[in-house]
């Protein structure tokens, strides 16, 4: 069974492995131990029992193999982006041309850099190893988070961002840095990555261009890659549309990548999501459901896939397996909600 819960000390090496095999480009999970290391620190800070609001915590997650305790995939919730370390974008606005006389009227879709020093909640470092890219592992890591949000709604704001990885070829190559980013920077677009990544961002606001830049005047082949995902990002996009994100007029200030949005309590696992006191945790009655999306929504946070046996009087019943993945006990509630 894979559980998804939240990172741990021991888990270091782990996502060192993870990290190592994203192959770049995911600016929130650079391969570089020290700056894990801080990570999960701050991951273990975040779940504190008296947080009020969100104040920018971090918290990451992994997805945890029960079978030998190895680390599958890992995901992350930013509270509030922004803050001291701005979240920069670029934000993609028409600009009007028009001479009357001539009857000639234009408008010209133009990049904007945007600082946001106060945002949105965000979900962010979701990656699952390719090996595990099947049997709704995918649909456990990312959708798991919402569950956590349903049960700690104080912790997040009325909207929540997800930053989707950029277009890059066969070769690695990042059409959008090499035609904008890279004229104004003395190293490659996987150094800007990391340095932004690493929360070295002052760089960002001092050599990046000031001006719009007019999107027609760029190249065809980099026109065309603006708002366009990863190729491995693509099951992890039709997922978030899915949920009720929709992309938003901003992309990504290195590779161009979409960033979606949505409403919090419009997203379809928070409005789904339920909870129910466990009648029984004591047969393999449920085994055979249809599985959905449990989880016991404690700050010692558990979720798995399982089925589960739905009583008249609200209760649910539960195998074995599943309450012991979640840690809970009859008595106690579970938070649930479809997977699709």
């Amino acid at each position: 069974m894979l559980v998804f819960r939240p990172i741990a000390e021991a888990d270091l090496a782990g996502l060192q492995s993870l990290a190592d095999r994203t192959g770049g480009g995911l600016t929130s999970l650079p391969a570089d131990q020290a700056y894990l290391a801080d990570r999960i620190e701050a991951s273990r800070h975040a779940f504190r029992p008296r947080v009020l609001r969100p104040g920018g915590e971090t918290y990451l997650f992994a997805l945890e193999d029960s079978a030998n305790q190895t680390l599958a995939g890992v995901a992350g919730i930013a509270s509030r982006v922004g803050g001291y370390e701005p979240w920069y974008t670029y934000e993609i606005r028409p600009e009007r041309h028009a001479h009357p006389p001539l009857g000639i009227e234009r408008t010209i879709p133009t990049l904007h850099l945007r600082a946001e020093h106060r945002g949105s909640s965000e979900i962010c470092s979701l990656f699952l190893a390719p090996e595990r890219r099947r049997g709704g592992a995918g649909r456990l890591l990312s959708l798991a988070r919402f569950l956590f949000i349903a049960a700690h709604r104080e912790r997040f704001t009325a909207t929540i961002v997800a930053e989707m990885r950029g277009y890059q070829d066969d070769a690695g190559r990042a059409p959008f840095w090499e035609a904008v980013g890279h004229h104004f920077f003395q190293f490659d677009y996987y150094h800007a990555d990391l340095l932004s990544g690493l929360g070295e961002k002052e760089f960002i606001a001092d050599l990046m261009p000031r001006h719009p830049i007019y999107i027609p005047l760029l190249p065809p082949d980099v026109q065309a890659v603006i708002g366009r995902v990863h190729r491995e990002t693509e099951p992890a996009l039709a997922l978030l549309r899915a949920e009720g994100f929709a992309v938003s007029s901003e992309v990504d200030i290195f590779d161009a990548g979409p960033i979606l949005r949505a409403e919090t309590a419009t997203i379809r696992t928070l409005r789904t999501a339920a909870r129910a006191p466990v009648r029984s945790a004591a047969s393999d009655v449920a085994a055979d459901r249809e599985p959905c999306l449990l989880a016991n929504g404690a700050l010692d946070f558990r979720a798995c896939l399982g089925g589960m046996l739905r009583h008249d009087d609200g209760s649910v019943s539960l195998s074995r397996a599943v309450a012991s993945a979640l840690n809970v006990e009859p008595g106690e509630t579970v938070w649930w909600a479809p997977l699709r």
